[in-house]
């Protein structure tokens, strides 16, 4: 115990073992929904659900168990639900990328993203991109969230009359839980009611094994992990990803991962007293380089691209301070392993709440546009617009990056251009006109 102590700096940062397993299980508590989501998503754009399950397990749980005894944060690893929607509807439905290829993306985007925090390329970036795009891209994927979720359960569907979208049918038994279930996350949020989002899900599932005949329970709780007849391990093709046509979606993954996950790690770290006396993260460069290698796991097991979870908010609120929390939280992920079938339970308009609920979230981003920077917040408000409205995050961003190099030049703003901004919209735009782009 007193290795333990001493190695985790439990006396120093004002912890213990009790109060650092609470934590951990809070935080587990706050996102185990995203194992039964993840699957979901994958599996509707033709990710073999049984390979995806195992792999997310994987992913959260040595993720997890790498940040906390590498960076020695309380910070739990999990496949992003935005990057997971990137994946799925963007780049696999949307634009017909082949699986293999599309997890050879991601492999890829966890190799530059490796290299960008271990060589300081992230801090330089972040010094130098424009925050605005970075907002614009957190609130259009959120709205992205929500159009794929409603659209999901029915609540909207698409229109033959002009409109493109119109609503669906709101007495039916998944729009009506979808909808209840959303309020009642938002409530229990309100009350800090820990793993809120999953007491929903389980709630939700069990009113449907009640009334919905289409939900049904086989009896078996528990089963040997296995990545099934359809696995994706090791099943990623790094030569299809390194086509001209795929590198703005790894640039995609990449930027919303260096600006959403440094973003998380920044306010989890703030929240949980991580700072040093300059302002930094304590072990901040391992943080971002766990973070960032966890990706090269996803690539490599068959699912979405991974990232530091805001929910670790939950357990550094209930006390974790030290890398116990998140082994604790990655500990509990590989047990899950073991609670397949109960997973596969679960039916869409169960998750549906929570994937809409995590795309709420994702529009206070609004908050953080500085609208005295007029061409900024335009800038930024354009590449979220049109991600949903082209259901392409690459687009949006694209066209955010464009009209905040032009609208500056027009305004007289030049100055406060960089290089590193100009660079990457004369990029973008190139790939578009070429029509490189997916």
């Amino acid at each position: 115990m007193a290795n333990l102590a001493k190695f985790f700096e439990l006396e120093s940062r004002g912890s213990n073992l009790r109060q650092e397993l609470i934590a951990g299980l809070t935080t587990f508590l706050a996102m185990v929904y995203s194992v039964i989501v993840v699957p979901n998503m994958l599996s509707s754009a033709g990710f073999p659900a049984e390979s995806v399950f195992i792999a997310t397990c994987l992913v959260a749980g040595l993720g997890s168990i790498l940040m906390g005894l590498w960076a020695n944060t309380p910070m739990a690893i999990g496949c992003a639900i935005s990057l997971t929607a990137f994946t799925a509807f963007s780049l696999v439905s949307g634009q017909n990328v082949p699986i293999p290829v599309a997890l050879g993306a991601v492999f890829l985007m966890g190799v530059v993203f490796t290299l960008i925090s271990a060589t300081g390329i992230r801090a330089w970036i972040l010094r130098n991109l424009p925050e605005s795009i970075a907002h614009g891209a957190g609130i259009g994927i959120g709205l992205f969230l929500l159009l794929i979720a409603s659209n999901g359960v029915g609540l909207i569907v698409g229109s033959t009359k002009g409109i493109p979208v119109k609503m669906g049918e709101f007495t039916s038994f998944p729009v009506l839980m979808s909808l209840i279930g959303l309020a009642c996350i938002i409530g229990l949020e309100k009350m800090r009611v820990k793993g809120a989002i999953l007491w929903v899900i389980i709630a939700i599932t069990i009113i449907g094994l009640i009334f919905d005949p289409k939900v049904t329970f086989g009896g078996q709780v528990f089963k040997m992990p296995s990545f099934g007849e359809n696995s994706l391990f090791l099943q990623l093709d790094l030569a299809g990803a390194l086509q001209a046509t795929i590198l703005p979606a790894v640039f995609a993954l990449v930027m919303t991962a260096v600006f959403d996950a440094t973003g998380t790690i920044r306010a989890v770290a703030g929240q949980g007293n991580l700072l040093d006396k300059d302002g930094q993260i304590i072990n901040g460069g391992k943080a971002l380089t766990s973070d960032s290698l966890s990706s090269l796991l996803s690539g490599l097991f068959g699912t979405a691209p991974a990232a530091v979870y805001i929910e670790s908010a939950a357990g550094t609120a209930a006390g974790g301070k030290t890398g116990i929390t998140a082994i604790v939280v990655g500990v509990l992920f590989l047990l899950m392993l073991f609670f397949q079938p109960l997973a596969f339970l679960v039916p869409s308009y169960a998750t549906a709440p929570a994937l809409m609920y995590v795309g709420l979230l994702m529009l206070s981003n609004v908050s953080k546009l500085d609208f005295n920077d007029f061409v900024g917040a335009m800038s930024g408000l354009i590449c979220a617009v049109f991600i949903v409205l082209s259901a392409n995050i690459v687009t949006g961003i694209m066209l955010g990056f464009a009209s905040l190099v032009i609208g500056r030049m027009v305004s007289g703003e030049f100055k406060r251009l960089n290089i590193g901004t100009v660079a990457i919209a004369i990029i973008l735009v190139a790939f578009y006109a070429g029509g490189w782009a997916i």
